[in-house]
């Protein structure tokens, strides 16, 4: 259903009862189609890895300990 901003104002609780139930509602402005009125969903999206895979490389000792004198940047120096 294309409805257009003048309409949609004095409509929207219809509109949203409308949405809720399946209808595709467009909002328009002078006839020219702008943005789609569905419902929220709050299912997460599924993440993938593994996009980086071959492009870029951790190194062995990535989660060892930090240098003294780089550390002493993140925590200060003690002496």
């Amino acid at each position: 259903m294309l409805v257009n901003i003048h309409d949609a104002k004095t409509r929207f609780s219809k509109l949203i009862n409308q949405a809720l139930q399946g209808e595709e509602i467009v909002i328009a402005r002078d006839g020219k189609p702008l943005i789609r009125l569905v419902p929220f969903s709050e299912e997460p999206q599924i993440r993938k890895g593994g996009q980086f895979k071959g492009i870029i490389q951790i190194s062995d000792d990535f989660d060892a300990p930090l240098p003294a004198d780089i550390l002493k940047f993140f925590i200060g120096d003690e002496k």
